[in-house]
């Protein structure tokens, strides 16, 4: 499957048949595995093969097409499947790094993803620098010949800031720092971020992968090497392990992934051109256009400017009379649905920030983070435009 395209490898790659041979794949819920003798027994706990499994918080058949999956989709060596998308980036994170190393993050972040790096790192010793992701000055800067890993929303949430993967990570590698990207809003769709220089890559399969608002998940990528020998023990021990049934919800939302992803993403683009001159609008921010500031990065780094927009009310006031006006766009925290999702981020998601960080990072109080469902575009355009309507 690795010379096939992108959706070929996503609705085949890591199939594995039973006896039966069932065409969609087989859910093994099972939380251990038998074993004819004792002997064999210790054999696969000394060193299981491909096609062994021990116990589900190590592996599952289930999981490990998924895993499999995932990898061959996004060009990676090797893939471990988490319980939610947090939990690919914290054990991405803490598997890695101990007392006394150092971290250089970008501080555009999701609020779970600052809370790990402020609070939980920090606290077993390791130190954290914040800088401007856009900025390669600030990086250069930043990045110190002791420096571990590095750590950055290659797209950032809610603010939809474009990182130069490329060139963040030839300033990481010149030290041998381990480059980790999450992911989530560029999608496997567009990323080539492993091609691009990405060491680690993290998503959370509870966006674009589910795609359908039913259930959490998460993954982290890379090489064989670091999947295996650093971060399964890290995790098979811990506990942070993606369920049977999830890991097979996932592979059903790998299969139309793509096709949801291009969908959603011309809509998005096709309400940022619409809305982009609401005159009640303070800004409408998207990669997709021309205004974006990084717009000529985006479409060199991903060729499309994804599935979620921002969009300025002005107050946090008018925010909320735009929200509560609409009818067919629903309310909630989640992103990459097949329903259209609108979030104000300044008190939900980024709410325990302090207004100062929030206002460096952006986070207005009338910023509005809206994810492109697949509804009918003019039904989402007509919806938001009665929703500033009532500002």
């Amino acid at each position: 499957m690795k010379d096939k395209s992108k959706r070929t490898r996503a609705v085949h790659g890591g199939t594995r048949r039973s006896q039966y041979n069932e065409v969609s794949e087989a859910i093994f819920l099972t939380q251990g595995f038998v074993y004819d003798t004792a002997e064999a027994a210790e054999a696969r706990f000394l060193k299981a093969g491909d096609d062994e499994f021990i116990y589900a918080r190590y592996g599952n058949p289930t999981v490990r097409m998924f895993e499999e999956r995932i990898a061959l989709l996004e060009g990676a060596e090797d893939a471990f499947a988490t319980a939610s998308g947090m939990a690919a980036v914290n054990g991405a994170l803490t598997s890695m790094l101990r007392a006394g190393d150092h971290v250089v993050s970008a501080r555009a972040l999701f609020g779970s993803c600052l809370y790990i790096l402020e609070e939980v790192l920090t606290r077993y010793g390791v130190e954290v620098t914040f800088v401007d992701g856009t900025d390669l000055a600030h990086w250069q800067a930043a990045i110190r010949p002791d420096t571990k890993a590095v750590f950055f929303e290659s797209m950032s949430n809610p603010t939809l800031e474009i990182i130069d993967i490329e060139a963040v990570s030839d300033l990481a590698h010149s030290v041998g720092a381990t480059v980790i990207v999450d992911n989530v809003f560029s999608t496997p769709v567009y990323s080539d971020a492993i091609a691009q220089g990405a060491d680690v890559v993290v998503y959370s399969a509870t966006k674009h992968i589910d795609g359908q608002g039913r259930a959490l998940g998460g993954v982290i990528l890379g090489t064989r090497e670091f999947i295996r020998k650093t971060v399964e023990p890290y995790l098979k021990h811990t506990g942070a392990a993606l369920s049977p049934f999830s890991a097979w919800l996932m592979l059903k939302g790998l299969e139309t992934m793509e096709l949801r992803v291009r969908a959603q993403t011309q809509t998005a683009l096709d309400i940022a051109q619409a809305l982009e001159a609401e005159p009640k609008l303070s800004r409408v921010i998207y990669p997709g256009l021309a205004s974006h500031p990084h717009h000529d990065l985006a479409m060199k780094q991903l060729g499309a400017g994804g599935t979620v927009l921002a969009l300025d009310a002005g107050s946090q006031e008018a925010a909320f009379r735009l929200l509560n006006a609409l009818e067919v766009v629903i309310i909630s925290n989640n992103l990459g649905d097949a329903k259209s999702i609108a979030t104000h981020p300044a008190t939900t998601t980024h709410q325990r920030l302090p207004d100062a960080q929030k206002a460096v990072l952006g986070i207005t109080p009338g910023l509005i983070r809206l994810s492109v469902g697949l509804e009918g575009t003019e039904d989402l355009i007509e919806d938001l435009r009665q929703g500033i309507a009532a500002i």
